[in-house]
């Protein structure tokens, strides 16, 4: 069985969210450049060094923060950057998940809609490792995971009218505008809506 996402998984995606399908397909180009899987069948990630000291603190657990700050300020920081390359991201995961493995999964960004993993509880899933196991099974569960941050977050009105710039702002934060996020959503819809 193949982990890629057949184009009917995207039309029944669509269809469940009353958007076209170019719409749809925009935001998967945007967020993972087209594919959830990394060539090792890992699932695409990007570790957020801010986000795992944000977790720390939000799970309890400051005291793993401030270590972490000062002996691995790579892996946890006040600011955001450093990610280094793609293909090291599941290695910066990793060496994050010695001091805490729940943590350093939700301060991930996860497969073709790079949703990040502290949003597993509201968005329906049993568990941390149930939204993990969804991640790692195809680009079907990446797919359904990004649908229903879209859902949550109220942006299908967005989506519906195109509104790039409420929709850039609500999928990835108020920051959108540094990384042209609305420009290239828009270019990609018009990509894929011409070639309906």
């Amino acid at each position: 069985m193949s982990r890629k996402l057949a184009d009917q998984q995207i039309k029944d995606q669509a269809k469940a969210l009353d958007v076209e399908v170019a719409t749809l397909r925009a935001v998967i180009e945007v967020e993972c450049k087209g594919s959830g899987f990394n060539a090792d069948n890992t699932p695409v990630i990007l570790f957020e060094r801010h986000v795992m000291r944000q977790r720390l603190i939000e799970n309890g657990k400051s005291a793993i923060a401030q270590t972490m700050v000062i002996k691995r300020p790579d892996l946890c920081n006040t600011s955001a950057g450093n990610y280094g390359l793609y293909s090291a991201q599941h290695g910066r995961l990793n060496a994050a998940a010695q001091y805490d493995r729940t943590s350093a999964l939700e301060s991930c960004s996860w497969g073709l809609g790079q949703v990040m993993g502290y949003h597993w509880k509201e968005l329906g899933y049993a568990s941390l490792q149930s939204f993990i196991n969804a991640m790692y099974k195809d680009e079907a569960s990446q797919l359904d995971a990004m649908c229903r941050f879209i859902k949550i977050n109220n942006l299908v009105n967005a989506l519906k009218n195109k509104d790039w710039k409420a929709f850039a702002k609500g999928y990835n934060g108020s920051a959108y505008a540094k990384n042209s996020y609305d420009v290239k959503l828009a270019n990609a819809y018009k990509k894929w809506s011409a070639l309906k």
